[in-house]
């Protein structure tokens, strides 16, 4: 076995947002700075094409990386969850 071998063997990371599937880098760093980049581009989503939907997507590139991102990420899928099914059971 050789280091293409030990590449190829790695796993493929992808992200599935509203049903479509996007396929990360599988370099940790480019994954780090694919993420801090979409936060820095949602904290400057007042200028024009950059926008405040940069920071939800950044937080889940980064939460394949860091253990407090991914609890966060999970805390609010759960909260989410929960607050659609109240609704539903309320016939709203």
């Amino acid at each position: 076995m050789n280091e293409t071998d030990d590449f190829r063997e790695q796993p493929t990371r992808s992200i599935t947002i509203l049903g479509r599937t996007f396929v990360m880098p599988r370099s940790r760093l480019w994954r780090i700075v694919i993420g801090v980049l979409l936060l820095i581009g949602g904290i400057l989503g007042f200028l024009p094409i950059l926008g405040f939907w940069m920071i939800p997507l950044g937080l889940v590139v980064l939460s394949y990386e860091f253990a407090m991102v991914r609890r966060w990420r999970r805390r609010s899928e759960v909260w989410w969850g929960n607050k659609r099914g109240r609704r539903r059971n309320r016939g709203e």
